[in-house]
């Protein structure tokens, strides 16, 4: 299905460097589509150097309706908003922005598709012991819909311990005695989830050690390319339940374009 373009065809945005990988464009306009909106999804590079100019010019192109946000500017984006869900403010972070009268809306909604795509799976997440790789924006909005859904510990571990630090003390006020720092090692977790780009490119090494997982341990991962990450087939090979990215996006597909369509304000 292909939109009806023409010059009342309203222009969508997604945003990122690198942004080859990106497999939105196609599946959002056809959503957009099957909803009867004349819209279209296109990706385009911005680098971290030109986002500030980036977000002036688009504010002037009146034919931009929306924005999805990917790495790595979904920290940097919410501060181009003049309004924010609480979820979004919570984490400082967005990866859907709609425009409206008086600026950019934004919501994050990447935990809401990670989570739902793994509980889709057939994991009963109450009380269950969570090892979460990734402090970055979907890793902050992963962490927060475990919690939300009932996760009895959830351990964060991420290489740049600052802003896992960060991550922890702000999830620890909110849910006191359920959130730690934790380590590469899954051992004793019944939920491994990677919400690292390791595993994009050939040489990256594994987020956890994989030895030490469990068959009974589900583990999942938001890399949509390649369609089973490095991490997802060796948990496949020691006979775990797994999630790709594929499957989150499906949950997180009608979400953003909830968002996008949402009538003007």
């Amino acid at each position: 299905m292909q939109p009806n373009l023409s010059g009342a065809t309203r222009m969508h945005f997604i945003l990122g460097d690198p942004i080859a990988q990106v497999q939105s464009p196609a599946f959002v306009t056809q959503s957009f589509v099957e909803r009867g909106a004349n819209a279209l999804l296109a990706p385009i590079n911005v680098t971290p150097a030109d986002l500030d100019g980036f977000m002036a010019g688009v504010a002037l192109a009146r034919n931009v309706d929306g924005l999805i946000v990917t790495v790595p500017h979904k920290f940097a984006c919410a501060r181009h908003c003049s309004r924010l869900t609480e979820r979004a403010q919570f984490l400082g972070a967005v990866n859907v922005m709609r425009r409206t009268s008086d600026g950019w809306y934004g919501d994050m909604v990447d935990g809401l598709g990670f989570v739902g795509s793994v509980k889709a799976k057939g994991v009963d997440l109450p009380g269950k012991r969570v090892l979460l790789v990734g402090a970055g924006g979907a890793g902050t909005a992963i962490a927060l819909s475990f919690l939300e859904e009932g996760a009895g510990e959830l351990a964060i571990y991420d290489a740049d311990t600052a802003r896992l630090d960060t991550l922890v003390g702000r999830l620890a006020e909110r849910f006191p005695g359920r959130v730690r720092v934790g380590s590469p090692d899954p051992a004793g977790f019944d939920v491994v989830a990677n919400a690292t780009p390791m595993g994009m490119k050939p040489e990256d090494p594994l987020p956890v050690m994989v030895e030490r997982l469990s068959p009974s341990t589900f583990v999942g991962c938001v890399i949509t390319a390649p369609p089973a990450s490095p991490l997802v087939e060796a948990a496949r090979r020691l006979g775990c339940n797994t999630q790709v990215g594929k499957d989150m996006f499906q949950t997180l597909l009608a979400r953003m374009v909830d968002h996008l369509l949402q009538p003007a304000d």
